[in-house]
């Protein structure tokens, strides 16, 4: 049997093994060509508070295993990844519309997520504190217990297996929601891989479906933290459900990044930079560059560069063509892309590039001599579209890039000084010098301010640990303490 053979987990989900789904089944569908690939099970509400029950239990024993052993199954499972990369892959090209270069990114980040996190039970979990008493006292860190993750479509192995991988090593349980278009690659494929490493059942749940199976994961009481990445609407949501239960939630939520190109920059390298930030994986990427901001020396030549990589770009079925953009999920994604391209030229703005579409298969597109508040400026497009727009000092584009509600990454591509002093004084999460603006690694901290989200809380032993531990105060006396009653 194939390790992603469909006789396996077709129509069904994972709590304590897989099973019959009670909220039926979803076709798994490849954007590119509309062929169904497979048969999901989708979660009900039943279905996810059983989870939630088991995965209670099923976490106290996970909790007490020894670190190593914990530490082994993380292990095990990257290795995994590297084996079955190729099986993989192939469901992320046909299931996402990867091309499969971005298909081969994922695998390869999942293998090194896994492996990060592998350190973790070893990982100092504490810290020795003073008191004025005549005892020890610490600050240790125990395992939330049963944690939620709700992953998107975009990158949908990558989004999982970050929080997925450092809340199982850390001790806790998991509940794992995948976008149900993306199911197969974001979710059978953890199911799998932590089955084959000898994760212990009921540890990990597989629970794809919509609305009200993510309402549900975040309401079961067994559940005290609640990781989500996805639009900022749907997680202003979750983080107001959560909020009113009283749980945690770490939300990495829209971006609508900015890229800077200053005075004297390579012309040539930034246009590259500035196309693979907006065009790659057809900008569907929380980190996507949604924001070009040119000085006015530039600004004429950068966006005949940019408009021409753009129409030299080939778009198409990555499953069967060397091809640079794959399709848009899906219809209602490419219409609210094309809505606001058409849209902003309306309201003034200069199409240099694109602004077509085939199928699902959408042309990059350019857009110049944008205002501030044009819509494809203003908000986030997630489609393969570079909105431009020019300035003529520091403190403008700092004012400008500040202007969003947005703050997940910018790049700033020239003079390494300027850039500096740009990076002291811009609102993000992430700042990338003489960099894009999509960029990730299992052991950096990931994450974004305002309306992209509540800080860093993905990667790095220390957000990692944060995220997914509550701290408990523990103090020691030789023997048991006078009191005056």
């Amino acid at each position: 049997m194939a390790f992603l053979d469909a006789a396996l987990w077709g129509g069904k989900v994972n709590i304590g093994g897989w099973t019959e789904a009670g909220g039926g089944a979803f076709d798994a569908v490849e954007p590119a060509t509309g062929a169904t690939l497979g048969s999901v099970g989708l979660a009900n509400r039943d279905d996810v508070y059983r989870a939630a029950s088991l995965a209670a239990k099923s976490q106290l024993d996970w909790a007490a295993t020894k670190p190593e052993e914990r530490a082994a199954v993380l292990r095990r499972a990257g290795q995994l990844w590297e084996e079955h990369a190729a099986e993989v892959q192939h469901w992320l090209t046909r299931e996402a519309g990867s091309i499969p270069a971005k298909a081969q990114i994922e695998t390869h980040v999942a293998a090194n997520e896994c492996y990060e996190a592998a350190a973790l039970p070893s990982h100092p979990h504490g810290e020795v504190l003073s008191s004025d008493e005549e005892r020890w006292s610490f600050a240790r860190r125990r395992p939330a217990g049963v944690v939620s993750v709700i992953a998107p479509f975009n990158f949908p192995l990558v989004l999982s297996i970050r929080s997925v991988a450092p809340a199982l090593a850390l001790g806790n349980a998991v509940l794992l929601k995948p976008d149900p278009r993306t199911a197969v690659c974001g979710g059978v494929t953890l199911m799998r891989i932590f089955e084959e490493a000898g994760l212990p059942a009921g540890v990990l749940s597989l629970l794809p479906g919509g609305a009200e199976t993510g309402a549900a994961v975040v309401e079961a009481p067994e559940v005290r933290v609640v990781s989500f990445t996805g639009s900022t609407a749907a997680g202003r949501k979750v983080g107001e459900s959560a909020a009113r239960l009283l749980k945690r939630a770490h939300l990495e939520l829209g971006g609508n990044s900015a890229l800077i190109v200053l005075p004297g920059a390579d012309l040539a390298k930034a246009a590259s930079a500035g196309a693979f930030g907006s065009f790659l994986h057809q900008g569907q990427i929380c980190m996507a560059t949604g924001r070009h901001f040119v000085h006015d020396s530039l600004y004429d030549d950068y966006v005949a560069e940019l408009s021409a990589k753009a129409e030299n770009l080939p778009v198409g079925d990555p499953a069967t063509s060397d091809v640079a953009l794959g399709p848009i999920i899906d219809e209602a994604q490419r219409d609210k892309i094309d809505s606001l391209v058409q849209d902003a030229v309306a309201r003034g703005g200069r199409l240099t590039a694109g602004g077509s579409y085939e199928a699902l298969f959408y042309r990059p597109t350019v857009l110049a001599d944008l205002e501030l508040d044009n819509p494809a400026f203003a908000v986030e497009i997630f489609g393969p579209v570079a909105p431009v727009t020019r300035f003529s000092s520091v403190d403008e584009v700092v004012e400008m890039v500040n202007a969003s509600e947005y703050g997940l990454s910018v790049g700033i591509l020239g003079d390494v000084g300027t850039a500096m002093k740009i990076a002291d004084r811009v609102h993000s999460g992430k700042v990338h010098i003489n960099e894009q603006t999509v960029s990730d690694e299992a052991n950096a901290p990931f994450g974004g301010v305002g309306a992209s989200g509540t800080g860093s809380r993905f990667g790095g032993a220390t957000s990692n640990i944060d995220a997914f531990t509550e701290i408990q105060w523990l103090t020691m006396r030789p023997e048991i303490a006078p009191y005056p009653f």
